[in-house]
């Protein structure tokens, strides 16, 4: 196990690449600890399956380099690596049992049979498959085969990193939350630098103590689950975050204090520099919205029961502003006004959050 430290890194599929809409991957610079557990979070074509493929060899990028440690492993092959890849689709030999998916690995690298026995048994005992171990691999479930497929990147010794693509799309969605907690106590009891990709933020923030958000093969911020939720720096991380995602609403500063639709808008954040920019927008969670006698006036459009709250649909002109009620309480029918907690409420310049 060792440091991974991605240096100046971009990667472009066109041969030469002139304007930044050729690179698939923007300038990178990222360095993820030995024994974290990382995600990279983001929708489909953000880059994310680039930088996997970059790190475990089978892409090489167009610029920067890739460490583990102090070596520079840029254009070492994939097999020198000693990295261990779960994919989107099991993949399990279905003519071997169990027990002999497991010990592949172990066998293909001239583990004496003792130890390969050991190490699988093990194994099996973490993922709970100790009782299936003499079966054959054919007509398993989705769930049992990508059991398989994490077992057999575990079962080695010798990884520098565990990198998992979209591990859990085919799953049953009754199985997911089973298996994410499995991965999340075998990260746990192992220690070895993990680094999950996902579109599915719940997947990432349940699964990572470190999420790294992408868009459009940039990122644009990094941080723990609760960072993301309560201080995202970019309006994008606002949206993806969260469910709902955050509002973010055009505004104004004027002598220094943010304004939307002629009302004042307080918060606790700085807004300094802010008249500069060509787009300005106030960042609100709907968590962090509430009812008031005084405020913005709204006009309530939708109400959706989520069973322990509703989502309140609010809008003032063409805009509409989303906030969270807490079930028995009252939603006005009419002349309702909303503000939005000064701790919370944040304004972000041309997309980033003005610190």
């Amino acid at each position: 196990m060792s440091q991974i430290s991605l240096k100046d890194l971009r990667h472009s599929y066109v041969a030469q690449p002139a304007g930044d809409d050729d690179w698939a991957l923007k300038r990178l610079n990222i360095d993820w600890s030995d024994g974290g557990a990382y995600a990279l979070l983001g929708p489909s074509g953000c880059g994310k399956t680039t930088l996997l493929n970059i790190i475990s060899g089978l892409l090489a990028p167009t610029e920067g380099s890739v460490w583990f440690g102090d070596k520079d492993v840029t254009n070492i092959a994939p097999d020198l690596r000693n990295i261990a890849q779960v994919f989107q689709f099991p993949v399990v030999y279905d003519t071997m049992s169990l027990f002999d998916n497991l010990a592949f690995p172990l066998r293909n690298r001239g583990v004496p049979e003792p130890q390969v026995d050991a190490k699988v048994r093990e194994i099996a005992e973490m993922l709970d498959l100790t009782g299936m171990l003499q079966d054959r691999a054919s007509g398993l479930t989705a769930d049992a085969k990508q059991k398989i497929s994490l077992g057999r990147a575990l079962v080695r010794t010798d990884v520098n990193v565990i990198m998992f693509d979209e591990p859990l799309t085919v799953i049953d969605p009754h199985l997911k939350w089973i298996l994410r907690s499995k991965l999340k106590e075998l990260h746990q009891a192992i220690g070895t630098t993990m680094i999950y990709v996902t579109h599915d933020q719940t997947e990432a923030l349940t699964f990572a103590d470190q999420v790294v958000v992408m868009h459009e093969g940039t990122v644009v911020q990094t941080g723990t689950p609760v960072e993301l939720f309560e201080k995202p720096r970019h309006t994008f991380v606002g949206h993806f975050i969260g469910s709902p995602g955050m509002n973010v609403l055009p505004c104004a500063v004027a002598n220094g204090v943010p304004m939307f639709a002629g009302t004042q808008v307080p918060t606790d954040h700085p807004v300094a520099g802010a008249e500069s920019a060509a787009r300005l927008e106030i960042g609100v969670r709907p968590e962090f919205v509430s009812f008031a006698e005084d405020g913005i006036p709204v006009n309530i459009v939708k109400v959706a029961d989520a069973g322990r709250y509703r989502i309140v649909d609010a809008r003032h002109g063409e805009t509409v502003i989303r906030l969270l009620v807490s079930d028995g309480e009252q939603v006005p029918s009419d002349g309702a006004r909303v503000r939005f907690d000064p701790a919370h409420t944040q304004v972000y310049a041309d997309g980033w959050m003005i610190t």
